[in-house]
């Protein structure tokens, strides 16, 4: 029989391509259920989010990232979706359409099997502060 455990995790966010490191939350998460091994799904609650994983340093975190987003949707373009709605965060969508608004990521022996360096990430890239809300569902024994 599988066993699901489902847990929420909620922040406050800057926007404008807020990246933070969610990492000791989900490992936190994660011991509680007092599963060793199987998998931890995320997912982003809301359409101007992402979640990745990354080497969460400063010049990725404050400059790389950003910048590059800004190269394939920059939030000063003219979208569509800001004429339908009449706001300003058509970027926001397309950058959440870009990262994606889901992750999994395994465990053994309890722990995230990440890399030395990869640190779990949520990206809020709406153009406002938001308060929001990571669903994580861990499967496993």
């Amino acid at each position: 029989m599988i066993d699901i455990q489902t847990h929420d995790i909620q922040f406050s966010t800057k926007g404008q391509t807020d990246i933070i490191d969610i990492t000791d939350h989900i490992q936190k998460v994660l011991a509680k259920t007092g599963k060793q091994e199987g998998q931890v799904f995320l997912f982003a609650v809301g359409s101007t989010t992402g979640l990745s994983t990354i080497e969460y340093e400063p010049g990725l975190v404050n400059h790389d990232i950003a910048e590059s987003l800004e190269i394939w949707a920059p939030y000063k373009k003219h979208y569509q979706h800001n004429q339908t709605w009449g706001d300003d965060n058509g970027g926001a969508h397309v950058r959440s359409t870009i990262v994606g608004p889901s992750l999994h990521v395994p465990f053994v022996d309890g722990q995230l099997t990440l890399g030395t360096w990869q640190q779990i990430v949520f990206l809020d890239f709406d153009t406002r502060p938001r308060q929001r809300k990571v669903v994580v569902q861990v499967i496993g024994k």
